[in-house]
């Protein structure tokens, strides 16, 4: 009995084997090439419900295992699921191709398209049809024979490419340790991160301290360690992820990712790969995006440049550093941040508990949008560390199931991210809700403390959780349009506009509470978490720029003279660069945003929703943080639209105009 092939509604992700994937997933794919014969056998006339429609419903049941599946190998992986992972990505591949090349599927869409003007068809309906259409003719329905052959052999080894890279950076995440013995050598670092390190030791059995670089024990380290050397080894461990001489080397397979996606926009008629990605984003070209990062540059980097003198000089000062490095700026930072505004985040984590934290975002949540989160414990979930919620409206409706991981672990990934485990789409009359997640890796709680957050691992997860509010309150009728399935630089806008409260103190009062007296968090905090917002505001935005330059610059070229990965790397980083390069480090061999994950030409989408943010917050400034009006303005032509219509077009109709850069440069004490 294979619990993936029966009607569930939650994962039943306790009766689930390892051996039960590979044979759900080819099932589900046959029941999916049934749909798919059915539509095009159907003897009747190509209408927008028997094509459009139902193609858009088809392989359902596949995509609730896949997501299921690719959930965990983020999550919670192991060696015999990445196995599996290698196996299935070719057929999922291969399947995705028999759709968009199958001439006569793509004949019935395309009968329906060239006949949209007579079917007086919704905002939604016509966007689901253009939507469709393009995906045929963008993915090769019009290509030649022998060139569908060449598209699906290239896809199809992109599929294993990105597994691959990914797997070589999780190998390389876990296989670095800093095993320290003597105290002595980790002065400057906060007990709490010291107590957290031999937890990490004992876990391995080992004696003292032990860390790693997982963002929680790698960050502390690289912040606050007095021992320049120690620093160094950290920062040169997380820099040569992928670009050691070892067999997790990801070089060659970045060159062969790039090249195979240039090739495939060429086949399919496109300048690069940007430019086939752009045509469906809000930014429509790489000049565009291009023009976009270097009028953002130009106000940055005279700021970038004063604030890294500055901090030049006061290490200069401090401890005679002539040249700082990479591994220098996070201890500088932090101590000129501590002496300019007072601040230390260590003194603010105490008032940060997760569960606390977490009781906040709610609250947020219900004060802006109406929403109840009810603990529940009969929701399967894959790890005993999950934990899953019931997300109800005010007239006790049910609007969504909530997953909730916080902790790194051996089979997780870096990072932060939200996912869906089901979609929102009505059928039938009957509107089915989402199940929606968000997995993070966070601090852990110890023996003796709970899970005490820094103030970046908050603004993790109101991202995260803004995420995950367009997730589960979409509210429209097809799958495919639906929560986050939205253009990509749109996407970010509910995400990076819930960051923003994190700075209010109208909200910091609902949460931020010292977990051991339960004190509310002092105003004089509150004012210098405000004042210190912009802190290193040039250098940040610069550090995102160059990330947002090195994506464009990867895929807006032709790639094929590239053979130094790390000489085409410092040529990107010309326009950007502040500290001296470290020659055993490359960015592009962990860069898993565009090697892994969806972000290939995407990076500047980060920077571009930003604009989008601190214009839409500005309106909720002026008329109130918790303004229920506004609130219910973005709910409705944001939040629940999911990619129902053009972005520009939802964001006006909330706004009341198009955003302009100024409230963001304003923010960040640019201007």
């Amino acid at each position: 009995m294979n619990p993936l092939l029966h009607h569930f509604n939650t994962a039943p992700f306790s009766k689930i084997f390892n051996d039960h994937f590979k044979p759900a997933i080819e099932q589900a794919i046959e029941i999916a090439r049934g749909q798919i014969d059915e539509i095009i056998q159907n003897k009747d006339t190509p209408t927008f419900e028997n094509t459009t429609v139902a193609l858009d419903f088809a392989g359902e049941k596949l995509s609730r295992i896949t997501s299921i599946f690719f959930n965990l190998n983020a999550a919670e992986t192991n060696d015999e699921i990445q196995k599996i992972a290698q196996e299935i990505s070719p057929w999922l591949s291969e399947f995705r191709n028999d759709i968009t090349l199958n001439e006569a599927l793509f004949s019935r869409v395309k009968t329906v398209f060239d006949s949209k003007e007579k079917l007086q068809l919704s905002p939604e309906q016509t966007m689901l049809l253009e939507k469709q259409y393009k995906s045929f003719a963008r993915n090769g329905a019009n290509l030649s024979e022998e060139k569908k052959a060449t598209l699906r052999k290239i896809d199809n080894e992109l599929s294993k490419l990105s597994l691959q890279f990914g797997e070589n950076v999780l190998a390389e995440t876990n296989n670095f340790e800093l095993h320290i013995l003597d105290e002595k050598e980790l002065t400057g670092l906060p007990e709490s991160a010291k107590e957290a390190a031999q937890e990490i030791a004992k876990e391995k059995g080992k004696e003292g301290f032990v860390f790693t670089l997982d963002f929680p024990s790698y960050i502390p380290f690289v912040t606050y360690v007095e021992n320049r050397e120690l620093r160094k080894k950290m920062a040169i461990a997380a820099g040569k992820k992928g670009f050691q001489n070892n067999k997790f080397n990801n070089e060659q397979i970045v060159l062969n990712i790039v090249k195979l996606r240039h090739e495939r926009a060429n086949l399919l008629s496109y300048k690069s790969h940007a430019h086939f990605v752009l045509e469906e984003r809000m930014a429509e070209t790489p000049e565009k995006v291009i023009e976009f990062s270097k009028e953002l540059l130009q106000k940055a980097k005279p700021a970038a440049e004063r604030e890294f003198k500055h901090l030049e000089n006061y290490a200069e000062k401090l401890d005679g550093i002539e040249q700082l490095q990479k591994w220098d700026g996070a201890f500088y930072a932090e101590k000129l941040k501590k002496e300019l505004f007072d601040l230390d985040q260590e003194q603010l984590k105490p008032y940060f508990q997760l569960e606390n934290v977490m009781e906040g975002v709610f609250t947020i949540a219900n004060k802006l949008y109406d929403l109840k989160f009810e603990e529940v414990f009969d929701i399967d979930k894959y790890h005993q560390e999950v934990k899953t919620y019931k997300v109800l409206d005010s007239n006790s409706n049910f609007i969504a199931v909530f997953y909730a991981d916080f902790h790194p672990r051996k089979g997780k990934r870096n990072g932060a991210w939200m996912t869906s485990y089901k979609s929102q789409y009505i059928k039938e009359g009957i509107n089915e809700r989402p199940h929606v997640s968000i997995v993070c890796n966070f601090t852990k709680p110890t023996s003796t403390k709970p899970s005490l957050l820094t103030f970046n691992e908050i603004t993790t997860l109101f991202h995260e959780f803004g995420h995950a509010l367009h997730g589960m309150l979409a509210n429209t009728t097809y799958t495919s349009l639906s929560g986050t399935s939205v253009s990509w630089d749109f996407v970010e806008l509910p995400s990076q506009v819930l960051e923003n409260w994190c700075y209010e103190k109208e909200a910091l009062e609902l949460f931020a509470k010292h977990y051991k007296t339960g004190e509310i968090i002092p105003m004089k905090y509150v004012e210098k978490i405000k004042e210190s917002a912009s802190f290193h505001e040039g250098i940040q935005t610069l550090r995102q720029l160059s990330f947002g330059i090195l994506d464009m610059k990867w895929h807006s070229e032709n790639p094929s003279e590239i053979t130094s990965i790390k000489e085409f790397e410092n040529d990107a980083f010309s326009d950007t660069k502040l500290y001296p390069d470290v020659a055993e480090n490359c960015m592009s061999t962990s860069f898993s945003h565009i090697f892994q994950g969806g972000y290939s030409a995407g990076y500047y989408s980060y920077k571009w929703a930003e604009v989008l943010d601190a214009d839409a917050f500005e309106y909720f400034l002026e008329n109130g943080i918790f303004n229920k009006e506004i609130a219910t303005k973005f709910k409705e032509n944001v939040l629940s639209k999911g990619g129902t219509e053009k972005p520009m077009n939802l964001y006006k109709r909330f706004r009341g105009k198009e955003p302009k850069p100024d409230a963001l440069l304003k923010r960040a004490g640019l201007i």
